[in-house]
């Protein structure tokens, strides 16, 4: 009863729905923007929300960040200020979603529409200039996303693909032409599905927030935290967590009822469990067991430091 009393916090967390008339929504005096009855925020809504954190693990770009890292002393630093950010950013998210839909209660009827509450807001609360700034950070933070990602996708198909597994002889001219060719065709996708009026930003981010998730995290975890990780126990776990969040949301989500969970839990539960499988019936590298210990000791060099 008292989430009601919040205009707009209902349904834009999912667990309510406005009241449409003629597909217009209603809003009265003296009552809230959103009148209808909160639905049953069960369980398995609770654990899917909860799961999206499991995505940072994998996510290749945040990855990036710590492996770029000049100085081992300067990771307490760097996850303090990347944690702070995330709180802030994420934070002042959901309350540009809420204040756009108590503002504007009858033009962000669809999940489509309701993507462009930011712009909305921009464009009719602030002066042109400064409406302008804000336009172009949205262009800024879509550009600084978009070519990390084509940069990681081309070089992974170029570099690891064609020259690790297909042509391991490749000249670094033919590595340039295939990463080229990836790059123009993960463009053509990307343009074909932003040509779709009613898309849903968020659907597809969802989807590939939980391939990264799924695929790379369990095994950054593993790697970090258990020395008997293996080669063969890390493929395992890459592959069944990508092929798994493809089988769970096209597959075995639509049944519904518990398997209605966000796809990414399962699949990150299923790529734990290959990695230790198959880990366990492999051998490790004695190699690899050492680099780990020695690194394990610096790292505890460093906290006792600090």
């Amino acid at each position: 009863e008292n989430l009601k009393q919040f205009p707009g916090f209902l349904e834009f967390v999912g667990i309510g729905d406005p009241v449409l008339v003629d597909g217009t929504q209603q809003v009265a005096n003296n009552l809230p923007v959103f009148s209808a009855e909160p639905a049953d925020y069960g369980i398995i809504t609770i654990l899917s929300t909860l799961s999206w954190g499991l995505g940072y693990f994998g996510v290749p770009q945040v990855l990036l960040r710590f492996m770029a890292i000049r100085d081992p002393q300067e990771i307490k630093i760097s996850r303090r200020t990347a944690t702070t950010w995330v709180i802030i950013s994420l934070g002042a998210a959901v309350l540009i979603g809420m204040t756009g839909r108590a503002l504007y209660p009858t033009e962000l009827l669809t999940a489509s529409a309701s993507e462009s509450v930011f712009i909305l807001m921009s464009s009719r609360l602030m002066p042109p200039f400064l409406a302008g700034i804000m336009m172009a950070g949205i262009l800024a933070a879509t550009i600084s996303s978009s070519d990390s990602y084509l940069l990681i996708a081309s070089s992974a198909v170029a570099k690891n693909l064609y020259q690790g597994i297909f042509d391991k002889k490749a000249e670094d001219h033919q590595v340039m032409r295939i990463s080229k060719i990836t790059l123009l065709l993960i463009s053509l996708v990307a343009i074909f599905l932003a040509l779709d009026e009613e898309s849903v930003i968020f659907q597809i981010v969802s989807f590939a927030w939980a391939g990264f998730g799924a695929t790379f995290g369990p095994l950054m975890l593993f790697s970090l935290f258990w020395r008997n990780t293996t080669k063969e126990g890390a493929i395992a776990g890459m592959v069944s967590g990508g092929v798994m969040v493809f089988i769970w949301k096209l597959l075995l989500k639509p049944m519904g009822g518990i398997l209605n969970i966000y796809e990414l839990l399962p699949a990150f539960l299923i790529s734990c469990i290959f990695i230790v499988v198959v880990s366990k019936m492999t051998k490790t590298d004695p190699r690899v067991q050492e680099d780990y210990d020695t690194a394990m000791k610096e790292l505890n060099k460093l906290n006792q430091l600090n």
